[in-house]
């Protein structure tokens, strides 16, 4: 027979058995196994009981309030980096945001800047902030200290302390443990009548941090703190680094972070190190990449007995801050993607770092940032730690507040038994960095119903289509294999999907979207789901009185009306409503469990004219550090003689009520605004906009004389930079724009102590 075109029949053929193979796919495999019983009986902690009877507990899968399992949303905010005038609205912020817990350092130079000499006052006021925090139904973790961080000069350590050469810091030493006890009475003093068994709001301390000595240190600082009336039902460590030996068993509950990317870095690339595998399912909790810069962690791994404590975190990346060598600036997907990794990992407990941004308050005797200058590792701004979080340090709200709204939302409805089912890894997954094809997933599971998560997202990296896609579970009474068709899921997409999920008397066998929440009205449940945008929405429930019969809905369309109607063995009627991607971003749901779709913060611009003042000198060369480190150093107050400057005039009848932002765009290397000549706020140039709140300086900004300075960008300064941060710098060698001036009207919806 003739065969006229040979190499054409070979790639029809080769065509034919990919397209048939891609057709076979095999489901991609996970097996469940039955999960052992949670382990407790062995925690030593504080007093559980406050005097209405309430109690909170633990055991090795979570915390537990009467008894029961549950799940709950921690945001970091420091009560000395924001004016008390405006905690009451910003704690509101962060309730509606669907945070329970209020975690917040106590930076001991804020308060004992000069030996001897206590300021509790103004934003420092840790007892009134505190008080207001359970006046608004908000708990409290206090983290004590004595050694923070928190990028605060010399970790919070005052200059005397420091100046104590003859001392061994954070260490058993008797001198500086005899100060710290003074430190720890303060805090007790200011903690009065707010503590959980006194029917307050504080259900946890956590002594010094990111400790990796000898546990006896730690053990040393509880025992100061309950010494000190600190006797509270959680004391917590952090759990990273490792303790040279292990912490008596069930002493200290250790909490975990994972950030999406690091300032604290030493290279200027993108992602270095071990980022990435924040962007996967692991059972491993230890970040070995958090604090690189003075932990080096070397360890891998978790420590030994690990297993014994729940999966608790409190330092979940809400946001990072730029330090002057590493200008990070997340896109909210980095902080998303990493959330919804952690909880497919088996987290119990989301907390964030930060979730609320702040500004660093005056000094006495320094402005209290952490600097290269003062013996630590980075150059951060004098003012600013607005932390690109959640909500900004002028209250802004950030486009992932939204996004980890509505993950609140489910945990606070559904998060309960999700808190006690372990998390299984697949049979394949990534092992490397350069694995960008093997899907990342996970389920957790009580062994018959639970959740699957899937990330197909990492930070610059984009992540290509993964087609083709049907999941199988080993479960240990059968499989389950589904969607019933395999889907293709998206280029960087993320989410979760429930299977056997019990809605209330009718079961979910699956449904290809995202769950968020319930509301109940008389005999009618509704629940409510967001799209996973490309892949279709099919909902597949088990009906009859013996769940022989299934009801398949397919292809549904996203509507805030309900697309079916499921009578429950108890007469009792189940609603669904697929909601898209941008209405579920806008759901809220009140105290008393209404639901109601707003959409974001409305805002509106008026354009400024700024007077120019002088152009910008040649740009500076920037040195680089001494010793391992070699990265750039900040320029400090002389070098900005040769910034470009402007003057800037705000309206005369600028209305305050709704706090305003002066939001400057620029290009360059710092920027920073003065008022009459004094200092009030900085930035490091990362491609995000300046902003200024301008009710905080009322009324004296109104006539002051405001100005802006910007140091010139050289084109070859050795930071990083994000790609879509680096300007173009044409054939200049450097460059120092003023792009434009505004003031952002800002219109929110009315918050109250119930929502």
């Amino acid at each position: 027979m003739n065969r006229p075109f040979p190499q054409l029949s070979s790639v029809l053929l080769a065509a034919g058995l990919a397209l048939a193979s891609a057709v076979r796919a095999e489901p991609l495999t996970a097996t469940i196994p039955s999960p052992s019983p949670a382990e407790d009986g062995y925690f030593k902690l504080g007093t559980s009981r406050n005097p209405a009877g309430h109690e909170i507990s633990v055991n090795s899968r979570s915390l537990l309030f009467d008894g029961q399992a549950v799940f709950p949303v921690m945001g970091e905010f420091h009560y000395a980096r924001c004016p008390q005038s405006e905690w009451r609205q910003e704690l509101l912020q962060m309730k509606a945001g669907g945070v329970d817990i209020v975690s917040t350092y106590v930076f001991w130079i804020h308060h004992e800047e000069i030996e001897g000499q206590w300021d509790w006052s103004g934003p420092r006021d840790l007892g009134k902030f505190v008080g207001l925090c359970g006046d608004l139904g908000l708990k409290v973790v206090v983290r004590c200290g004595p050694w923070c961080h928190g990028e605060v000069r010399q970790g919070g350590f005052p200059d005397w302390v420091q100046a104590h050469k003859d001392w061994k810091l954070r260490s058993t030493d008797t001198n500086f443990m005899a100060a710290t006890a003074v430190l720890y009475g303060q805090i007790a003093r200011q903690l009065e009548g707010h503590l959980w068994k006194d029917g307050g709001p504080v259900i946890g301390v956590q002594v010094d941090n990111e400790f990796g000595g000898a546990p006896a240190y730690l053990m040393a600082l509880k025992k100061l703190a309950r010494d000190s009336g600190l006797d509270v039902p959680l004391y917590i460590k952090t759990g990273w680094p490792a303790l040279k030996t292990p912490a008596p068993l069930g002493e200290l509950l250790p909490f975990y972070g994972a950030y999406p990317d690091g300032f604290w870095t030493r290279g200027i690339q993108a992602m270095e190190g071990d980022s990435w595998e924040n962007f996967t399912f692991k059972i491993t909790r230890t970040d070995a990449g958090i604090g690189n810069d003075t932990l080096k962690q070397d360890r891998e791994g978790d420590t030994a007995g690990t297993e014994k404590y729940p999966h608790l975190t409190c330092e979940i990346g809400g946001g990072m801050p730029a330090s002057y060598h590493r200008r990070i600036c997340y896109d909210p997907r980095d902080v998303e993607a990493v959330v919804l990794t952690q909880l497919g990992s088996g987290s119990s407990l989301l907390g964030y770092y930060m979730y609320h941004g702040g500004q660093n308050p005056e000094g006495r005797l320094s402005t209290l940032q952490e600097s290269q200058a003062t013996g630590y590792p980075n150059d951060l701004p004098v003012k600013s730690y607005d932390f690109n979080a959640p909500l900004g340090e002028f209250g802004q709200i950030n486009p992932h507040y939204y996004w980890l709204r509505r993950l609140h939302l489910f945990l606070h409805d559904f998060g309960a038994p999700l808190a006690q089912m372990p998390a299984t890894l697949p049979d394949s997954r990534p092992t490397h960095k350069t694995d960008l094809d093997t899907l990342r997933w996970a389920v957790r599971s009580d062994g018959s119903s639970g959740y699957l998560f899937v990330n197909n997202y990492q930070r610059l990296q984009p992540l290509s289509a993964k087609t083709n896609v049907q999941f199988k579970l080993n479960l240990p009474g059968g499989e389950s294999v589904f969607p019933e068709k395999p889907v293709t899921i998206p280029a960087d997409a993320f989410f979760f999907w429930p299977f056997n999920l019990d809605l209330g008397g009718v079961k979910l066998i699956y449904a290809t979207a995202q769950p968020i929440c319930k509301m109940d009205s008389g005999n009618v449940r509704t629940i409510f789901f967001a799209e996973t945008p490309g892949v279709p929405a099919e909902f597949v429930f088990e009906s009859g009185k013996k769940g022989d019969r299934v009801r398949r809905f397919e292809n549904v369309q996203p509507s805030s009306k309900s697309f079916g109607n499921i009578k429950t063995t108890h007469g009792k009627t189940i609603q669904v409503v697929l909601l898209s991607e941008a209405e579920s971003l806008m759901l809220c749901k009140s105290a008393g469990g209404k639901i109601t779709l707003e959409p974001p913060q409305a805002i509106s611009t008026t354009r400024l004219a700024a007077e120019p003042l002088r152009p910008a000198g040649p740009a500076r060369e920037i040195p680089l550090s001494s010793g391992k480190s070699h990265i750039a150093l900040a320029p400090a107050d002389p070098d900005f003689t040769n910034a470009a400057a402007w003057k800037i005039k705000l309206p005369a009848k600028l209305d305050l009520k709704q706090n305003p932002l002066l939001r400057i765009r620029y290009v360059g290397d710092v920027a920073r605004l003065t008022l009459n000549g004094r200092l009030i706020a900085d930035n490091f140039y990362a491609g995000r906009e300046f902003d200024l709140g301008l009710l905080r300086y009322a009324p004296e900004i109104l006539t002051g004389d405001l100005r802006l300075e910007i140091l010139p960008l050289r084109k070859e300064a050795p930071i990083f930079l994000e790609p879509k941060a680096r300007p173009d710098f044409g054939n200049a060698e450097s460059l120092a724009q003023l792009l434009s001036v505004e003031i952002v009207h800002r219109r929110a919806p009315a918050l109250k102590s119930g929502n």
